[in-house]
């Protein structure tokens, strides 16, 4: 790689690397795999950096690579632990504290969305993507972003009033 094109990625994976792990973490809920995603996924930038058209949606491609590579993690056979078997998919969240911050409350609900569906809602509402940035990156269609994206707010909402009524 040349020089020129080293600092450019240097100064590429400098600003995005906060923000891959973070929607790496959003989509897998452990610190240590995204961080290992989110390198995976600028590794995955790095190789092909040359092949890249930078003046599209580099950060796409950054988060379609951070994606994928999440996916594949859950897909490792030492991925499929479970921590909880029964099977009772509209149990209350925890709520040991009384008081939790909001914040952990939708994390903790998105870990009960289905794959695509937390994709779509982290890539829509927290990466703040378009509807068809989104749908590159999976490789699905519009339709089907919005129809995931729908169930899994729809998922979500009945979560939190769960959690909301459990609560009080």
């Amino acid at each position: 790689m040349k020089a020129r094109d080293e600092a450019e990625f240097t100064e590429f994976a400098a600003t995005t690397i906060r923000r891959l792990r973070r929607t790496a973490y959003l989509m897998c809920g452990d610190w240590h795999r995204a961080e290992d995603a989110a390198q995976d996924a600028l590794v995955k930038v790095y190789r092909h950096w040359n092949r890249i058209n930078r003046s599209d949606s580099l950060i796409g491609y950054a988060h379609r690579c951070v994606v994928t590579a999440v996916l594949d993690q859950s897909r490792k056979p030492w991925r499929r632990e479970r921590l909880d078997e029964t099977g009772d998919d509209l149990r209350p969240l925890p709520d040991t504290v009384g008081s939790v911050d909001d914040r952990l409350l939708v994390i903790e609900a998105l870990h009960h969305l289905s794959a695509s569906q937390r994709a779509c809602v982290v890539l829509r509402h927290y990466a703040d993507l378009s509807l068809e940035q989104t749908a590159d990156i999976l490789g699905i269609s519009v339709g089907g972003v919005k129809s995931q994206t729908s169930r899994g707010l729809g998922r979500l909402r009945e979560l939190l009033d769960q959690t909301e009524r459990s609560a009080s």
